[in-house]
């Protein structure tokens, strides 16, 4: 197993009995589901950080959608929605 650190934290009492009722259906340890939902968050994060910083790059340099490219986009997601 890797090295792995300690960490403390607080959580509210509704969310600790959530979390408990939760690592009893699955049979998986509270740190373990913790752990987990970190990996997640932080995966998530790190994602939509990168993307920003490119968008910046690009932005940066001009790179930009057309009004045209934009209202054909906003066009096929309201139809989609609708």
């Amino acid at each position: 197993m890797a090295e792995s650190k300690v960490l403390t934290l607080r959580l509210d009492p509704k969310l600790t009995k959530q979390l408990d009722k939760l690592a009893h259906a699955t049979q998986r340890s509270r740190s373990f589901l913790i752990a987990e939902a970190v990996r997640e968050y932080v995966a998530l994060n790190d994602w939509q950080v990168e993307e920003t910083k490119k968008a910046i790059v690009e932005a940066d340099h001009g790179e930009f959608a057309s009004d045209r490219e934009v209202l054909q986009t906003a066009r096929k997601w309201s139809r989609r929605a609708g």
